[in-house]
């Protein structure tokens, strides 16, 4: 097994994320209208796209592979 490796950046995104959560009393609802809130504010251009089709593909089986 391969040690733990610290992360700076990974312990302060963390360390963010509880605070945030921990702002609202872990309430996930409570967050989510404070996301949209912040977006409903922001001045960055919102994009979307249509979802893609999905490809079909067939895959080799024990059953079908020959």
């Amino acid at each position: 097994m391969k040690p733990k490796v610290y992360d700076d950046i990974v312990e302060e995104v963390r360390k963010n994320r509880e605070a945030y959560a921990a702002k609202f009393n872990f309430d996930l609802q409570a967050m989510f209208e404070d996301l949209k809130k912040a977006e409903r504010k922001s001045k960055h251009k919102k994009v979307s796209f249509k979802p893609k089709k999905p490809i079909w593909v067939k895959l080799k089986t024990k059953t079908n592979a020959r």
